[in-house]
């Protein structure tokens, strides 16, 4: 997803990793029937796909289906499977031409059917500016899809081909081989054209999953009940066990986690959309059966020290290097809420991506190497280096550069802070020439691929602009390396591109990896099947069961 504030959740950008402790009432006897409900702090659930960053297992999995979606499971890494589509996609022109066929017998909420025209429909409005904040990748891949401005003033987008009605075909701008990640993304929902209006549309939205809308109050809440028309014979994910699913809007955490620490009556059947904060923990760990519902990661989003390998001394190998040794992580750490908070991390991609190897290229203590960090110093002829470290203003991300202050002075290297509220902090990391030194960064990728971790951050063409290669970064032997595992079709042979890709660049060390966070969510004793799965590291709402 988009760079989040370490520690601090915005719903749909945060993520863990790897499996879950005790989920608790998983095991019962499941019943069906009965009222789900989601407790969270955001104050309206965005029910456009077009406009939506959301998830494939979270909250609008619930209305929309995709071509394809995620099969998350316990310690296993995520597969992309197909949903609305026969197959995962089928490739030909070398990857740059991606076909799928519709099942049979799909039906949108009002009983009319599911076409490729509506699939089509629905991934063109995404381009339209009256439309903004979705996820952009397949603008960017499509034909022509730079300056296609949307159908509402009845152009339409001729890279997207629709034979038939069940057929449905891309063309592409280059050979792409995670298309079928992207086509679980939510632009890729169906939409009637006759419910695309925007405006329309979020009022009472027509479906293609199990449930569709039943009412709406704004910041309050929002109802869902069962589409009469979705079939389980076509969904192999979707548990669909609730008759209905009340989203609660607004919801303070403190609140929210006395209330499902109680356990009565309707927190039995619900759970917390947003993670726990360390005093949210503190509470939850000092309730046995409480603590026996917390499902918690072993690891998540990677937290890391980007180095702008632009800038005065840090253009230099062998300085970048001394930061890798000179760091100290475990005051990173335990300024971060200790081991309850992540795991240290030491490659770009993260547990839970398929094809992912552990390494660790500048193995130190926890607590650093600070001798091998002055002899590399010494070694690049440098002495009483001064940087500035940009960082939020918040207490916890406050901490947070303390701690890695305090580590590089050990090394002889000053350190400024300069702090910053979270709007101006991500406008001045995303820019070309920044006038900082290093900033302390969170990413999580999109989709369960390598390139969504590492293409993203280390791209040479996502300098600025508002893009997050906030190091700077630039090689061109890497921007190749990545072109072409971006257009390996095989993913087997591609997951072995990103794993060289990623030791390669971080030989180059435009980052120092600090930890891959840990984050905990807490359910009733009524809500079965949680656990958090291996990506996305956040709970996975298709597969929730409620129990007796």
């Amino acid at each position: 997803m988009r760079t989040t504030p370490p520690l601090v959740a915005l719903l749909a950008a945060t993520a863990l990793v790897l499996t879950a402790c005790s989920t608790g009432g998983s095991s019962a006897k499941q019943a069906g029937g009965g009222t789900l409900t989601v407790l969270t702090p955001s104050s309206t659930l965005l029910l456009d796909p077009a406009s939506s960053q959301n998830l494939a297992t979270t909250s609008l999995s619930f209305l929309d289906r995709r071509l394809t979606t995620w099969d998350v499971k316990q310690g296993q890494d995520a597969k992309v499977v197909p949903d609305l589509a026969t197959t995962t996609g089928t490739a030909s022109d070398d990857g740059k031409t991606w076909t799928y066929t519709l099942k049979s017998g799909l039906k949108f909420s009002d009983g009319s059917p599911i076409t490729s025209e509506s699939i089509k429909y629905g991934i063109e409005r995404s381009f339209s500016d009256q439309l903004q904040g979705g996820l952009s990748y397949h603008k960017t891949l499509l034909q022509g899809g730079d300056g296609y401005k949307g159908p509402f003033d009845g152009k339409q987008l001729a890279s997207i081909a629709t034979p038939d009605s069940s057929t449905i075909v891309f063309h592409l701008n280059k050979a792409f081989g995670d298309w079928p990640w992207i086509a679980s993304m939510p632009a890729f929902s169906p939409v009637k054209e006759s419910n695309g209006n925007p405006a329309a549309y979020v009022k009472a939205p027509i479906t293609s999953g199990p449930y569709k809308v039943a009412s709406i109050k704004d910041g309050t809440s929002v109802t869902l009940v069962r589409n009469k028309y979705w079939s389980k014979k076509t969904d192999s994910v979707r548990t669909a066990q609730a008759d209905t699913v009340v989203f609660q809007e607004s919801q303070n955490q403190t609140t929210t986690v006395q209330n499902l620490v109680n356990d009565t009556g309707s927190y039995k059947t619900a759970f917390g959309a947003q993670y726990l904060g360390a005093a949210d923990l503190a509470t939850v760990n000092g309730n046995a059966a409480a603590k026996a519902r917390l499902s918690t990661s072993q690891a998540g989003p990677i937290q890391y020290l980007a180095i702008n390998t632009q800038r005065g001394s840090l253009k230099q190998l062998k300085v970048r290097q001394a930061l890798e040794y000179a760091v100290d992580k475990k005051a990173y750490l335990v300024a971060s809420g200790g081991s309850n908070a992540g795991t240290y991390a030491s490659t770009l991609i993260t547990p839970g991506i398929a094809g992912r190897q552990d390494y660790d290229l500048y193995e130190a203590p926890e607590t650093g190497d600070v001798a091998k960090a002055k002899s590399l110093l010494a070694s690049a002829g440098v002495s009483g280096l001064k940087l500035v470290l940009l960082t939020q203003n918040d207490s916890a991300s406050l901490a947070q550069a303390q701690a890695v202050q305090q580590g590089l002075k050990r090394a002889g290297i000053t350190v400024t802070l300069k702090t910053e509220d979270v709007d101006s902090f991500y406008k001045d990391v995303a820019v070309s020439n920044p006038t900082f030194d290093l900033s302390l960064s969170s990413w999580q990728p999109d989709f369960p691929s390598a390139n969504a971790n590492i293409s993203p951050l280390f791209d040479s063409s996502q300098i600025g602009n508002g893009n997050f290669n906030v190091s700077q970064y630039k090689n061109s032997s890497i921007d190749e390396a990545i072109a072409a595992a971006q257009a390996e079709v095989d993913q087997t042979k591609a997951q072995a591109q990103w794993a060289a890709i990623d030791k390669r660049i971080m030989a180059d060390a435009p980052i120092v990896p600090l930890v891959y966070a840990k984050q905990s969510f807490l359910h009733g004793s009524g809500v079965g099947n949680f656990f958090i799965p291996s990506f996305p590291a956040y709970p996975d709402y298709m597969t929730l069961t409620l129990t007796k």
